[in-house]
C-alpha cells in the first residue's frame, strides 16, 4: 500500500535538493526480494518506469552504476562492450552497500559515498517521468529523466534485455518443457517442470 507523507531527507534527497531538482515522493511497505515489481505495484505506477540502480563493477573491481528498467535485465556482455571494459558483473551485496553507502533495496544513484560512472538505459531518457530509489528501502522519487544525464552525468547505453521471469509469466505461469539431464548450454542438472 503506498503512503503519501512527507519523509525525512536522505543523502539521495538532499543531493536533490541541492541541485533544485523537484521530485514526487511515494512510500511503499518494502519486503525482501520484492524488488521493483512491489514498488510498481504497490505506488501504482507502470513497472517499466521504475527504474533500479545497480551496483556493478569491470575486471579490475572498479564499481560502476547502471540504471534500468525495473522490468529488464542487463546485457552485460553488451554493457561491457559499449564502455570499453572486457567484463562486467554485479557487486556482491556488501561491496555495493560500502560502495554506494545504500543498503540493498534502498540504493539510489544520487548521493552515492564512492563516485562512480554512471550509465542509463537510453530507453529510460523516452519518459517524462519515472521513479528511482530516494534513498531508503521502500522509497521512491518521481523526477525527469533529463537530470540523470544533465546533472548526474550518466551516459546512455543500450543494454536492455527482457526480464526472463516477466517472459515465463506472459506464458500463463507454464514454464517451457525441459529434458532431464546435462545439456552442453547449461551446464547442470536440469528438472522437467511439467507443462
Amino acid at each position: 500500500m503506498s503512503k503519501e507523507k512527507h519523509q525525512s531527507l536522505t543523502p539521495a534527497t538532499q543531493w536533490l535538493k541541492a541541485h533544485h531538482v523537484p521530485y514526487e515522493e511515494k512510500s511503499y511497505e518494502y519486503q525482501e526480494h520484492g524488488g521493483t515489481a512491489l514498488a510498481a505495484s504497490s505506488c501504482g505506477l507502470e513497472h517499466h518506469r521504475v527504474i533500479k540502480t545497480l551496483i556493478m563493477e569491470d575486471e579490475h573491481a572498479k564499481p560502476l552504476v547502471i540504471l534500468m528498467h525495473g522490468d529488464c535485465e542487463v546485457s552485460t556482455k553488451n554493457l561491457a562492450r559499449q564502455i570499453g571494459v572486457k567484463h562486467v558483473a554485479p557487486c556482491k551485496p556488501e561491496q555495493a552497500q560500502r560502495n554506494s553507502g545504500y543498503m540493498v533495496g534502498g540504493t539510489s544513484p544520487f548521493g552515492t559515498r564512492k563516485k562512480m560512472p554512471v550509465y542509463v538505459e537510453k530507453t529510460i531518457l523516452d519518459f517524462d517521468r519515472i521513479f528511482i530509489n530516494g534513498g531508503r528501502r521502500g522509497y521512491q522519487v518521481g523526477i525527469d529523466p533529463r537530470i540523470l544525464v544533465d546533472l548526474l552525468g550518466a551516459k546512455p547505453v543500450d543494454c536492455a534485455i527482457p526480464n526472463k521471469k516477466k517472459r515465463q509469466s506472459v506464458s500463463g505461469g507454464r514454464f517451457p518443457r525441459r529434458s532431464r539431464g546435462k545439456t552442453k548450454r547449461e551446464g547442470f542438472l536440469t528438472a522437467n517442470r511439467g507443462v
